[in-house]
C-alpha cells in the first residue's frame, strides 16, 4: 500500500516530493508525511499528518519547507494506529529520518534491546527501529552508508527503505528487499521511489533496485552494494511514458489496460508479503495472529466478481487449509439469518469497498455473533476497511473499467495468501506452504505469456461475436471461473451467457445445445479432465460449437466445430487465476466487435452503493 519519494537535488525537493505523493496515492494509505534537511543548521525538520496528501500540501503552504534532500511518505497501518506518531518518516534524535514499507518481523526483540541502549520511542511502528538503529551504528561509524549497512543486517522482514541523516545533508540512501524500489536519473540530481509513476514530472530514466541491493544515492552518482557488501552495477532504463500522458496510454479502453496490468498487479500484492517462502501474517494487520488462532471455519461473503473469487476460495481453504467454508452472495446473506459462531472468521470481498449489501452483510454478521472480519479490498479509505478487524490489501492499482479484471485476479491471490495463513494453524505443512507460495511467485510470469495468446482469442471472439447466447463450462475449483467468464461476456457486450458445472449438461442445458450455440469450457489438465472430456463430447455429438482453453490438445482434436486455446502447463495451485485472463480477453474482443460501451456498459456501476 504505502508510498516512498525521496530525492537529492541542487533545487527545492519539497514540490517534487509533494507531486510523487500524489501520484502514489492509488497504494492505499492513511496518513502522510515529509522530512527535509536544513543545510545551514544541518538539521531534519518533519511535517506529518494523518488523512490525505491533500491536508499534507494545506499545511506545508504555512510553513516554509525547503531543502535540496528530502524524503515522503504515504502510510498504511500495519504496527500502531494511523496517529500522526505512527506516521512516516520516524525520525532517531533529530539526527536520522527512515521513511519504509514493508514488515521487519523482529522488531519487538530489536525494541527492547534499542530500549536498553537508552532509546526512548515515540511511536508503535516496527519503523522506528530502523531509525533508531541506524543512529545506533552512525556513532560508531561516523558514516551514514556503514550504518545502514549495519541496521540492515539485522532486520528479517520484507521491506523497501529509504534514509537521510543530518550529518551527512547531500545524501539518500535506499535499501531494497521484497518491496519495489526505484532510482530516478537526473541532471545533477537522483531520486527514489516506490513507484516510477512518482518521479515520471521529473526523469524518464531509471534504475530498478533488484533484491539485497543498497544504494548510495547523491546528487551526482549512485553507488550500490549487496547485503554481503559487494559492489553491484544495475542498468538504466528509459521509460516512454510521459507524465502527461493520457490514463489509457496506448490501450483503447480501461479493461483491455487493466487486463495487461495484471501482471504487475499480481507482483505487487505479493510484495512484502512473502519472506523465506513464507506468507507474513503480519500482513493482515497487528491482531492477525490473536484473533486468527482462534478460527476453526470461514464464511465468506460478496457480491458478483467478488462473490466468484470465494468460490475458488472455498475449494482452496476446504482442500488445501482443510478448514470448512460457506460462500454466499452478501444480498442474501443479511436475510438468511445464518447461525452464527465467534470461532467463523468472516472475509468480505470488494474491490471498492462500498458495495452496500456486502457492507450491511459485514454488519449483520457483527451483530448476529460472527467471529472477527477480514476485508480483502481495493481501496484503503473505504468503508468496509475502516469496519474491519483485519485487512488485506490487493494492490491492483485504480480499476477503472467497470468489469472487474485485476481487481478479480489479485483477489484470488489474496485469498490464496488467506489460505496458507488459516492452513498452517490446521494441516497445512511447511513443505505445501513452500509449494504453494513457489507456485503464487510465479504468478506474474505465467500471466505475462498468457497474455501473448491475446490474437489467438481475438479470433476466437470472432466467432462468438455474432450469437445471442453462449454457454460456459467448468468443472471443481474451475467452475466459479466459468461462471466469472460468462458475467464478464454478458456485461460488457450483452451476450446472454450462463455457466454450469459441466455435470450439469445432461440435468437440462443439453436441451440448449445446437449448433447456434457457442460452448465455452475451461478445460485444464486436472484430475477432472476426463470426467470433462465426457462432458465435451456430449456437446460435439449434439452440433455444438466448441470453444475450449486448455493446457494442451490432448483433450480432444481440433475441427471446424471445435477451437482449441493452449495455455501450456500450469501449476494446479494458481490454474483458476492463471485461466481467467484469457475469458477476460474473451469477453473484451466480443464487446470490442459487436460495439458496446467497453469501460461503462449500459445499467451498470463501478461501485454498488445501493442494495
Amino acid at each position: 500500500m504505502c508510498g516512498i519519494i525521496g530525492a537529492v537535488a541542487e533545487r527545492d525537493v519539497v514540490p517534487i516530493l509533494l507531486e510523487g505523493l500524489k501520484r502514489l496515492e492509488y497504494r492505499g494509505y492513511d496518513s502522510a508525511g515529509i522530512a527535509i534537511i536544513d543545510y545551514q543548521s544541518r538539521s531534519l525538520e518533519r511535517l506529518r499528518v494523518v488523512g490525505k496528501v491533500k491536508e499534507l500540501e494545506n499545511r506545508l503552504k504555512q510553513m516554509s519547507l525547503c531543502s535540496p534532500t528530502g524524503i515522503a511518505h504515504t502510510r498504511w497501518a500495519t504496527h500502531g494506529k494511523p496517529t500522526q506518531e505512527n506516521a512516516h518518516p520516524q525520525i532517531s534524535r533529530d539526527t536520522v529520518a527512515v521513511v519504509h514499507n514493508g514488515i521487519i518481523e523482529n522488531y519487538l526483540p530489536l525494541r527492547l534491546e534499542l530500549e536498553r541502549r537508552g532509546y526512548e520511542f515515540q511511536s508503535d511502528t516496527d519503523t522506528e527501529v530502523i531509525a533508531h538503529y541506524i543512529h545506533y551504528f552512525l556513532q560508531q561509524a561516523k558514516d551514514l552508508a556503514t550504518a545502514v549497512y549495519e541496521t540492515v543486517q539485522r532486520l528479517e522482514g520484507a521491506y523497501a527503505i529509504g534514509v537521510i541523516s543530518a550529518t551527512e545533508p547531500q545524501r539518500l540512501l535506499a535499501v531494497r528487499r521484497g518491496g519495489p524500489l526505484v532510482i530516478g536519473v537526473g541532471i545533477g540530481e537522483h531520486f527514489i521511489a516506490s513507484d516510477v509513476a512518482a518521479l515520471l514530472p521529473v526523469t524518464q530514466r531509471f534504475m530498478f533496485l533488484e533484491e539485497g541491493d543498497i544504494a548510495n544515492v547523491q546528487r551526482d552518482k549512485v553507488s550500490i552494494i549487496n547485503f554481503a557488501g559487494r559492489p553491484v552495477t544495475r542498468s538504466l532504463h528509459t521509460t516512454q511514458i510521459q507524465a502527461d500522458a493520457v490514463e489509457r496510454g496506448e490501450y483503447r479502453h480501461y479493461m483491455q489496460k487493466e487486463i495487461f496490468e495484471q501482471p504487475r498487479a499480481l507482483q505487487n500484492t505479493l510484495e512484502n508479503r512473502i519472506y523465506q517462502g513464507r506468507v507474513l501474517e503480519a500482513a493482515f494487520g497487528p491482531k492477525a495472529k490473536k484473533l486468527l488462532d482462534k478460527i476453526d471455519a470461514v464464511q465468506i461473503i460478496a457480491c458478483g466478481t467478488s462473490y466468484h473469487a470465494g468460490l475458488v476460495g472455498r475449494y482452496w481453504l476446504e482442500s488445501l487449509a482443510k478448514i470448512p467454508c460457506v460462500v454466499e452472495v452478501a444480498s442474501e446473506f443479511r436475510y438468511r439469518q445464518p447461525l452464527a459462531k465467534p470461532q467463523t472468521l468472516v472475509i468480505a470481498l470488494s474491490q471498492s469497498g462500498e458495495t452496500a449489501d456486502t457492507l450491511a452483510a459485514v454488519q449483520e454478521a457483527k451483530r448476529l455473533g460472527f467471529g472477527p472480519v477480514l476485508v480483502i479490498c481495493n481501496v484503503a479509505e473505504s468503508s468496509l476497511v475502516r469496519v474491519a478487524d483485519l485487512v488485506l490489501m490487493t494492490q491492483a492499482g485504480p480499476e477503472i473499467g467497470v468489469a472487474s479484471t485485476k481487481a478479480f485476479t489479485t483477489q484470488l491471490l489474496a485469498l490464496l495468501m488467506c489460505t496458507v495463513v488459516l492452513g498452517r494453524r490446521h494441516q497445512l505443512s511447511k513443505e505445501m506452504e513452500s509449494s504453494i507460495v513457489a507456485a503464487m511467485l510465479t504468478l506474474p510470469n505465467v500471466i505475462t505469456q498468457v497474455l501473448t495468446l491475446n490474437e489467438p482469442v481475438k479470433q476466437l471472439a470472432e466467432q462468438i461475436a455474432s450469437h445471442d447466447h453462449a454457454l460456459f463450462l467448468g468443472r471443481g475449483i474451475h467452475y466459479p471461473i466459468a461462471l466469472e467468464g460468462a458475467l464478464k461476456l454478458k456485461e460488457i457486450s450483452y451476450i446472454h451467457a450462463e455457466a454450469y458445472p459441466a455435470g450439469e449438461l445432461k440435468h437440462g442445458p443439453l436441451a440448449l445445445v445446437d449448433s447456434e450455440m457457442p460452448v465455452i469450457a475451461v478445460a485444464p489438465n486436472d484430475a477432472l479432465q476426463e470426467k470433462l472430456k465426457s462432458n465435451l463430447q456430449e456437446v460435439h455429438a449434439r452440433g455444438g460449437q466448441l470453444f475450449i482453453f486448455a493446457n494442451h490438445r490432448a483433450i480432444m482434436q481440433p475441427s471446424d466445430y471445435i477451437k482449441i486455446i493452449e495455455l501450456g502447463e500450469v501449476n494446479e495451485i494458481i490454474s483458476p487465476i492463471v485461466y481467467s485472463v484469457p475469458l477476460q480477453l474473451l469477453a473484451y474482443h466480443v464487446a470490442v466487435i459487436k460495439g458496446t460501451d467497453v469501460d461503462q456498459p449500459r445499467n451498470l456501476a463501478k461501485s454498488v452503493t445501493v442494495e
